[in-house]
C-alpha cells in the first residue's frame, strides 16, 4: 500500500466526527487526455498572444509544479501520465499528496472534436489495467509504485438497458478491485440524454446513487463520491442521507473565476466535503495562484467575490493577461449556483 496521504488523514477525521470536523479537501483532475484529445490539456499563448493547444510536455510541467506547491490533497491523472510521473519520475515520493488514476472512460467522456458520442446514452468502457496502474506491470509486486486508488465514473440515464450495462460493468470492476486491494472513488454524472430537467435531475441521481451503493458493504464501497452540483436541495439531501458517505462535487465547465470560487463556497455550505476541479484549474491563467486562493476560500479566510479580486490582483502583478475583465469574471454563469 502507499503510505498514508493527507487525503486519507482528512477523510479519517471526517468519518470520526462528521458533524464537527471542518476539513474540506481540494483535488485536481489532471486527466483530461482521457476525454478530449489534442485540445484536452489547455492552451498557451505564443509571443504574439495567440492561443494554441498546450503540449504534453507543458502540461506535465504544470502538474510537477502543483505537486511541488503541495496544497492540493489529491492529484488525479490518466494512467499514461501517472506511469510517467509516479513510476518513472517518482515525483510523489516525500509528498503528502495522494495520487489516483482515472480507471474507466465511458462514452460520456468521449469528446473528440466533431464527435457525436454524447448524443447517445453513455456506455461503459475501460481502457485501464488496474494491475499496471498499481505496479507498473501485470504481476503484483511488493509495494504500490503507481496508485492504489482510482476514479470510476457512472452515468445513469433512466433507461433500463443502458443502466443495466453500466451497473454490470461496475460490479465487474469492483470484483477486480477486491482481488487486487485497489480502492476507488465514484463519480456520478448527470444523465447525458433523456428528458429530466431542473430539480428532477438531482433527485434522480441521488436515488440512483443510494440504490446502487445499498448492495455494497463498507469495505468495498467507494471512499467518497464525486457528483455534479445540482443546487442546495439536492446536495443537502444526499449529504444528510448517510453520514458515512463523504460527498464531493465535480468542477464541470470552466466558467468564470467567480463560478470556480462560488462552486466551492456553496458546495461546502450545503455539506460537501471536497471539490475535484478539472477544467477550472487546467484552463486558468495562473493555476498555482488559483489553487492557493481556493484553499483560502475552503478555509473560510476569504469569500468568492474577494477571491476573484485577489486573483486578478495576482495576475496584474505577474503581467498575465486575463481571459476576462474583472467585471465579467465576477459574473456567476452556472445556473445551479444561482439557486
Amino acid at each position: 500500500m502507499q503510505r498514508t496521504s493527507r487525503l486519507d488523514d482528512k477523510l479519517a477525521r471526517i468519518r470520526r466526527d462528521p458533524a464537527g470536523c471542518k476539513e474540506f479537501l481540494i483535488c485536481d483532475a489532471k486527466d483530461p487526455d482521457m476525454a478530449r484529445g489534442i485540445a484536452a490539456l489547455g492552451t498557451v499563448r505564443d509571443a504574439e498572444g495567440r492561443e494554441r493547444p498546450a503540449t504534453r510536455t507543458q502540461f506535465l510541467e504544470t502538474v510537477r509544479a502543483i505537486v511541488r506547491q503541495d496544497i492540493v490533497d489529491l492529484m488525479l491523472l490518466s494512467p499514461y501520465n501517472l506511469h510517467r510521473l509516479a513510476i518513472e519520475e517518482k515525483i510523489f515520493e516525500g509528498s503528502g499528496m495522494a495520487r489516483a488514476a482515472r480507471v474507466n472512460d465511458t462514452t460520456e467522456i468521449w469528446l473528440p472534436r466533431h464527435g457525436a458520442y454524447r448524443q447517445s446514452a453513455s456506455r461503459p468502457f475501460r481502457t485501464a489495467d488496474l494491475s499496471r496502474v498499481m505496479f507498473g506491470g501485470r504481476e503484483p509486486k511488493p509495494g504500490v509504485i503507481g496508485a492504489d486508488l482510482g476514479l470510476y465514473s457512472l452515468t445513469f440515464v433512466n433507461d433500463v438497458e443502458a443502466d443495466h450495462r453500466t451497473l454490470t460493468a461496475y460490479n465487474d470492476f469492483r470484483a477486480e478491485c477486491n482481488a487486487l486491494g485497489f480502492r476507488h472513488f465514484l463519480e456520478v454524472f448527470n444523465p447525458n440524454v433523456g428528458t429530466l430537467e431542473g430539480e428532477d435531475i438531482g433527485a434522480f441521481v441521488n436515488d440512483c446513487i443510494v440504490r446502487c451503493l445499498a448492495g455494497i458493504d463498507r469495505d468495498a464501497a467507494p471512499i467518497f463520491l464525486k457528483v455534479a452540483y445540482n443546487g442546495p436541495r439536492a446536495m443537502e439531501e444526499l449529504v444528510a442521507y448517510d453520514d458515512e458517505m463523504i460527498v464531493g462535487v465535480l468542477g464541470g465547465a470552466a466558467g468564470t473565476t467567480r463560478d470556480t470560487f462560488e462552486l466551492l463556497f456553496q458546495a461546502k455550505r450545503y455539506g460537501a466535503r471536497l471539490a475535484l476541479f478539472g477544467r477550472k484549474i487546467n484552463q486558468a491563467e495562473a493555476p498555482l495562484d488559483l489553487i492557493e486562493i481556493l484553499r483560502a476560500v475552503a478555509d473560510d479566510q476569504i469569500d468568492p467575490r474577494e477571491a476573484v479580486a485577489l486573483y486578478h490582483d495576482r495576475m496584474a502583478e505577474m503581467s498575465i493577461r486575463p481571459h476576462r475583465t474583472i467585471e465579467d469574471d465576477q459574473v456567476i454563469t452556472q445556473p445551479s449556483l444561482r439557486s
